[in-house]
């Protein structure tokens, strides 16, 4: 049985129809990207399938079970978890505290950002979420005073946090260094290795995508164009000519 799976999915506003009809099947322990030119849907998928939105039509299972109605919250109660395109920390929060707070996932965490309230987490889940992604050293600082590509693996920590079986990335290398780039290929290589975590991500860069993904979806202007190995995907005609045809830099495809 796969781990998710979506059926018809569709989200409209108003006569914008931003995801027409998707059938998605995602195995448990994949790495699945999902890519396309801008305004082909992606991040509306993504809040669908975390429970942000719900469809207009469609249907979404976790384990077999439907979802499709259940909001963000319930989502994480049953192991599906995200992170935003915009990083959304809490900046008056230490790092460590920024990460308990994630970890006591009943809270409404990733439901708007409510008021924080702290509770009791154990403190080696908070050290063990901050040594994944490199910030036991940050600990009792602030996000503010971390640099850009650190506090998006702060947020990382804290989506992984609640003990997630599904992690949602949206951009997780937007505005990143090289470097910072690199270090965040290797940490959700680990996330998905040694955590044993299933991955759902949205990136534009093509070197990063190609690298980490087992299997690629191409989305087009809310409809599923290709699917397939990176091999396939990259040799695809139609891939290429809606990268290219929306003037996308499309290095690596």
């Amino acid at each position: 049985m796969p781990l998710l799976e979506t059926a018809g999915l569709t989200r409209a506003f108003g006569s914008l129809v931003a995801v027409d009809g998707v059938d998605f099947t995602l195995a448990e322990g994949e790495v699945r990207a999902v890519i396309g030119p801008n305004g082909a849907g992606k991040t509306v998928f993504l809040h669908l399938l975390s429970g942000l939105l719900a469809p207009s039509r469609g249907r979404i299972t976790l384990d077999g079970a439907d979802i499709s109605h259940l909001g963000i919250v319930e989502r994480v109660r049953r192991g599906v978890t995200r992170s935003f395109q915009i990083t959304n920390l809490f900046p008056n929060l230490t790092v460590a505290d920024n990460v308990r707070l994630a970890a006591q996932a009943g809270t409404g965490l990733l439901s708007g950002w409510r008021r924080p309230k702290l509770g009791p987490a154990p403190a080696a889940r908070v050290r063990d979420m901050l040594d994944l992604v490199g910030l036991g050293p940050a600990a009792a600082l602030y996000p503010p005073q971390l640099a850009h590509g650190d506090q998006r693996h702060l947020e990382i920590a804290l989506a992984l946090a609640p003990g997630p079986r599904l992690l949602l990335l949206d951009e997780p290398t937007a505005g990143m260094s090289l470097g910072e780039t690199g270090r965040t290929t290797a940490l959700i290589k680990r996330i998905n290795r040694d955590e044993g975590v299933t991955i759902v991500i949205v990136e534009h860069d093509m070197r990063l995508i190609l690298e980490l993904a087992h299997r690629i979806t191409v989305l087009d202007r809310g409809r599923v164009l290709a699917e397939g190995g990176p091999g396939d995907v990259a040799a695809d005609s139609r891939v290429r000519a809606a990268y290219l045809g929306r003037g996308r830099h499309a290095a690596g495809l």
